[in-house]
């Protein structure tokens, strides 16, 4: 029986399966898998530069939504979840759906869009601007947002993690597989 999100034994158990991965797979990590997840998390809690170009007003959920491509493995929708506050990245998870059409700021793009934004060769603005990247949430905000909003982009490629161009049948399987767990042991959908 799946965990039940925003629950303390959800948060609990998914934080344990992220060191768990952290701790066994080797680097780099796949993007957009927990242990990737996990290491922007940790990278970006400890990074002075967000802390100094974030907003100090700053309230709100920033998601990053990952249409599915079961070409790369990945046969239904992520959300990674970046839990926001003032200067401080308080956590960054996978989260059910629901949840994370709930954010408010949900930024929607394929894989081959997220690949091009971490190798920075589309910068997430534009994207959004261009509509290469699609958003649910207020535009100016995110402007007004534009440097914590770059940093938290330049440091998933700081992090660094394996592109989806590079994956191998075997790690296409792995996602597959990963994402298969994730759903059933913590309900995303």
């Amino acid at each position: 029986m799946p965990y039940t999100h925003g629950t303390q034994e959800w948060e609990e158990a998914y934080t344990a399966v992220t060191k768990k991965r952290m701790d066994s797979e080797k680097k780099p990590y796949i993007y957009f898998m927990p242990e990737w997840v996990g290491a922007w998390e940790e990278f970006l809690k400890a990074d002075p530069v967000y802390k100094s170009v974030a907003l100090p007003d700053w309230k709100g959920a920033v998601v990053l939504h990952v249409l599915k491509n079961a070409d790369y493995g990945v046969e239904q929708d992520i959300y990674v979840y970046l839990d926001l506050l003032a200067n401080q990245v308080r956590s960054i998870r996978i989260v059910p759906s629901d949840y994370g059409k709930s954010g408010a700021f949900v930024i929607t793009g394929t894989i081959e869009r997220w690949m091009a934004v971490g190798k920075k060769e589309l910068d997430v603005v534009k994207g959004m601007m261009q509509g290469k990247l699609k958003l649910k949430g207020n535009l100016p905000a995110i402007v007004r947002a534009i440097k914590p909003a770059v940093r938290l982009v330049d440091a998933a490629a700081e992090v660094g993690g394996l592109m989806p161009d590079a994956w191998t049948p075997e790690i296409i399987e792995s996602i597959k597989e990963t994402i298969k767990n994730m759903a059933a042991e913590f309900n995303i959908n």
